[in-house]
């Protein structure tokens, strides 16, 4: 009696000539997720098991892998020989002793002379035998145990399903470039992006020496969080401190915000094509704050030349995107109090729906490619 995992994927199962690919890419980062533990994954028909591990380490082995995207639902299983006495000695083991059950069979060896049925009524009526605390209800159990018959002479014994991340295995839907800050928004961003296959790097812009290295701390700390279901990441960081300034120096200080976020974006798709990314995303959600308008996100979508924009979360209110923020991880990060933009710069009433025409007039002011080209020279690139 071995102790395993089961796996099961997601959408994996829709795609067609091409599914080898997501199949082998899924398999690549459940490893990289399992790095360091001694485990073999095995492919076994629309699913897999982890198998060859420490059994005090499967908590630890379920939670990693319910990061990694594509992981539909998993099962701790004991593994035993298709044979009616092994099989009841494991469902005996993995049932409560009391409450209501029932019992599931997945009969794939239709060598078995038993049908899924006829195993379910024989295992249940000896387990009620053996338990007396148990009573079948097949309607509404409070504990479902799993039986599934492999075609080759074992059986996979198990109570219950353990949710996975859901999704697309990520590395199969391109390379997206994430502007990550400190707050609660773009980290979701990132979160939902590679949710569907996307591989994200991150680019952060700072302010020091106006704002502090707490600021800068806390968004590595959140990019590594990301990082964490994205099988690794890379982090980008740009010190625009000079562009701040003179911004505030020589232009209409209602227009910091709208400015600055048009040099942030010219500069991110730039790190962005370098770096072999084919999107930028955002974490802003329409109507939010005043660069969310659609004014706003026009006049900074505006100076991108090449790369689409992805917005995942323009359509969601602060609430939905705070509870993603809490199941991911992230949230009692991204409220600590140090601000990642300084608010020195911040004008008291910014420009909520800017006219491009007065855009223009005010970034005329600038020497705009030379400032592109003081901050990506100040680039750091940390590897997470």
């Amino acid at each position: 009696m071995e102790k395993v995992i089961i796996v099961r994927y997601c959408e994996i199962h829709l795609k067609g000539n091409n599914r080898g690919f997501f199949e082998r890419s899924f398999a690549e980062n459940m490893e990289k997720a399992l790095r360091g533990i001694r485990h073999e994954i095995r492919k076994q028909s629309g699913r897999y098991l982890v198998e060859g591990f420490d059994e005090a380490l499967s908590e630890e082995i379920v939670e990693r892998l319910s990061k990694v995207f594509g992981v539909h639902t998993m099962s701790v299983a004991l593994s035993v020989k298709s044979d009616m006495d092994e099989i009841f000695r494991a469902v005996a083991e993995v049932s409560p002793s009391e409450g209501t059950f029932k019992v599931e069979t997945h009969r794939a060896d239709k060598k078995f002379p038993l049908n899924s049925m006829q195993i379910s009524a024989e295992i249940g009526g000896r387990l009620l035998d053996y338990k007396k605390g148990l009573k079948v209800d097949i309607h509404n159990p409070q504990t479902v145990i799993g039986i599934d018959l492999r075609e080759n002479g074992t059986s996979l014994v198990f109570n219950g399903l353990i949710r996975g991340a859901g999704g697309m295995p990520v590395g199969t839907a391109g390379k997206g470039m994430l502007l990550i800050s400190g707050g609660i928004d773009s980290p979701v961003a990132g979160h939902m992006i590679a949710k569907r296959g996307m591989k994200v790097e991150c680019i952060h812009f700072h302010s020091y020496p106006y704002t502090n290295m707490q600021a800068r701390e806390k968004v590595e700390e959140l990019a590594s969080v990301l990082a964490g279901y994205t099988c690794g990441t890379t982090l980008n960081i740009v010190k625009v401190t000079h562009i701040q300034e003179e911004i505030h120096k020589k232009c209409n200080g209602e227009y910091m915000v709208t400015l600055l976020r048009r040099f942030m974006m010219r500069i991110a798709e730039r790190i962005a094509k370098k770096s072999g990314c084919q999107c930028l995303i955002t974490g802003e959600s329409l109507g939010q704050v005043a660069s969310q308008t659609i004014e706003g996100m026009t006049s900074s979508g505006s100076v991108v030349e090449s790369l689409p924009i992805l917005r995942p979360l323009c359509g969601f209110d602060k609430n939905e995107i705070i509870e993603r923020s809490r199941a991911m991880g992230a949230y009692e990060i991204s409220i600590r109090p140090y601000e990642d933009c300084c608010t020195v710069f911040l004008p008291r009433h910014p420009v909520i729906r800017p006219k491009m025409a007065d855009i223009l007039a005010e970034e005329a002011k600038l020497d705009v490619e030379g400032l592109i080209k003081e901050a990506i020279s100040s680039l750091e690139v940390l590897k997470l």
